[in-house]
């Protein structure tokens, strides 16, 4: 499974590269209006960084809008993925995208259904957001499952981009339901790194190596 950072702190992205855990960056207006610098400062620093997939998203509604902010999108570099939200407009713009050779990031989807349609209409990758849904007491990880079953029935290319991870275990999850990536916060990256067990070791190991003579 993929890991892609979700974040637009160059800090966070550029220690997940030097971890070897960033085969690619998810970004969105919040995240990017978090860092209090302009959009295409952002982007830039990020797309030096990232050579793998970089989503960036429309800001916009309407399939005229999102297709005219997508070319722009594009243009930025090869590895641009063009964010669409999963609206009948953005089904629609995502189709055209996939005739003109742009790649896409259908997102906010919430149901098998929603996930059929975006693959029919060529998604590159498709977002489910499962920390949402666990939020309203419906299983997240369910609907990756179902998603799975769907793609390998009729061999759809298109990805599934695990979102709205909020702890490991959703990590853990989304790689035995089969998932292809999984966008992921950096502090979640940290805590799958972490195991009481072996910060017990280490330090005893340690401790231990004090005790040998010089």
């Amino acid at each position: 499974m993929k890991f892609f950072i979700d974040s637009a702190d160059i800090s966070e992205i550029k220690d997940a590269v030097a971890m070897g855990m960033c085969d690619g960056v998810t970004t969105n207006p919040s995240l990017v209006a978090k860092t209090g610098r302009t959009f295409d400062a952002v982007i830039a620093d990020i797309l030096e960084i990232v050579s793998g997939p970089v989503s960036l998203e429309v800001t916009t509604t309407a399939y005229d809008d999102m297709m005219a902010l997508g070319r722009e999108l594009a243009k930025h570099a090869d590895n641009v993925v063009v964010k669409l939200p999963l609206t009948p407009d953005g089904l629609k713009a995502a189709r055209t995208c996939y005739d003109e050779g742009i790649a896409t990031n259908v997102t906010l989807c919430f149901s098998p259904s929603q996930a059929l349609l975006s693959a029919k209409a060529g998604a590159t990758y498709i977002s489910p957001f499962v920390g949402r849904l666990d939020d309203i007491a419906t299983s997240g990880m369910g609907l990756i499952q179902d998603m799975r079953t769907i793609f390998d029935n009729y061999d759809f290319e298109t990805q599934i981009l695990v979102a709205s991870v909020r702890h490991p275990q959703h990590v853990v999850e989304a790689a035995l339901a089969g998932a292809d990536v999984a966008t992921i916060p950096f502090k979640v990256i940290g805590q799958l790194a972490k195991h009481p067990l072996t910060d017990i070791g280490l330090a005893k190991f340690m401790a231990d190596w004090e005790k040998v003579p010089s």
